[in-house]
This record gives structure tokens, sequence and C-alpha cells, in this order.
């Protein structure tokens, strides 16, 4: 008995511990009470305008991209959802309308991004809801939704978030929204120049997963990841590495 009251002592202090880390928004590694937690943004902007009326808030700010584990495996690419994602499909990718960068120096050239990609797009391109996710949280009653689901978006109408933040009734959320054209945004989804030493300009990796220094590679392909780490609320633009040192991590100059 004695020793049974220990082991839930030490359980209960174990998960103390976790927990606090957790809820530290300074905690590096976690998402919580940064801007891409959704359950928190009133909080953090000081409104109570946000979660029910410009977006749902459904409790936990992992359903966002990840698939509950409620789902119990369930295939969320059956209803339309990004491979391995809890979003739907951007509307662009579905329309095929994104513009990649493109260069005659390129070396590997892709059409369409790789879906971890497509999450961040999902949101950034500024065609569909931040909330549009394909499985809801145990207990989530849609039919109580009041949101007008906005997007991140420039424009100034009840579909998106420009309406508001465009710089005079709060800040603007232009620089947010990437949109469909990125062309003038860093490659994603092409194959590592420096991966198979072919390249002299670029840097082999120091591992199958990226660099040392964190910038990660993901099945050898450079993508939005490979730099910005939204579980790292620790550093400005999410940066994986100092933006003094970021391109001399790939790029030999």
């Amino acid at each position: 008995m004695a020793q049974s009251k220990r082991y839930s002592q030490l359980l209960m202090a174990c998960l103390s511990i976790i927990f606090s880390a957790l809820l530290n928004p300074a905690f590096g590694g976690t998402i919580l009470g940064t801007k891409h937690d959704f359950t928190g943004l009133n909080k953090r902007a000081g409104v109570q305008a946000m979660p029910t009326l410009a977006f749902s808030n459904y409790g936990t700010p992992c359903v966002h991209c990840h698939v509950p584990p409620e789902t119990n495996g369930a295939d969320a690419s059956k209803f339309g959802s990004i491979p391995g994602w809890n979003r739907l499909k951007p509307a662009a990718d579905k329309n095929g309308v994104y513009d990649l960068y493109d260069s005659r120096t390129l070396d590997n050239k892709v059409r369409v991004p790789s879906p971890i990609s497509l999450l961040c797009l999902s949101c950034h391109d500024g065609t569909m809801a931040v909330d549009m996710i394909v499985f809801k949280p145990n207990g989530w009653i849609s039919s109580d939704d009041t949101a007008l689901h906005f997007r991140i978006n420039g424009a100034n109408d009840l579909m998106s978030c420009g309406k508001c933040h465009n710089g005079r009734i709060a800040h603007n959320i232009a620089i947010k929204h990437i949109g469909t054209d990125l062309t003038n945004d860093h490659p994603i989804s092409m194959t590592y120049a420096g991966l198979t030493h072919v390249d002299p300009d670029f840097r082999p990796p120091d591992g199958p997963y990226g660099f040392n220094n964190g910038v990660k590679l993901y099945d050898g392909r450079v993508e939005c990841a490979s730099c910005h780490n939204i579980h790292n609320p620790d550093v400005q633009l999410l940066l994986r590495v100092g933006a003094d040192r970021l391109c001399e991590t790939c790029h030999i100059k």
C-alpha cells in the first residue's frame, strides 16, 4: 500500500512538471501561448472577438494540424484532407493555381508543393479559413458553431481577417498572407541540391534529416518547415537558426 502511494505521488509530480512546462509560453517545443495557439488568441490580444466570431475555438491547438487520437487511426484523406494531416486541402491546390519559384539555375523543379508545405499554405495562402479541419474534437457540437470562419487574407470583406486587421483597427495581416503566387518566395518541395554532392554551391547535410544546427530536410526535400519551426515560440519568425546564419547553412557563398 505504501509503495503504491509513493508511486502515485511520483506520477503526479511528473505530470505536474510536464503540464507546467507545456503551459509556459516561453517553453520551447510547444505552440501553447504562441501565434499558432488558436485557443489562446483572446488572452494574447486582450479581446473577446476572435474565437466564436472569426473562427471556431476547438479547445486545443493541436487539431488545427494533427489528426486527433480519438479518431482511432481514421484516414482523414478520404475527406479531402492534406495527406497525413487534419486540414482540408487548400483551395489553391485543388484548382492547381500555385505559381512556384522557378529559375534556369534551379536544380530540381516541382509543380505541386509537398503535403507538409501544403499544411502551411492551407492557412497562409489566404484561400481557406484557418479552422477548416477534418476531424473535430470529441464533444464539439457543430450546430452551435456561429463563427464566420475568416481567412488569413488582407481583403476588406467578411471572409477575411483583413476586414479588421488592416493596420488601422488592428495590426496588418498582409505580412502573414503569402497568397498563391510563390515566385518571389524561397523555393519549396524540391530535392535539396547538396544531398548528392552534385552541386558545389550547396553544403552537404550533416545527416539524413538535415543539419546539426536544426535546419531540417523532409524526405530529402526543402520545405517551409525546413527553416521555420512553429513549435518553438522563443525565436523571431519561428526560424530554426538565426537569420544571419540561416542562408549559409545550405548555400556556399
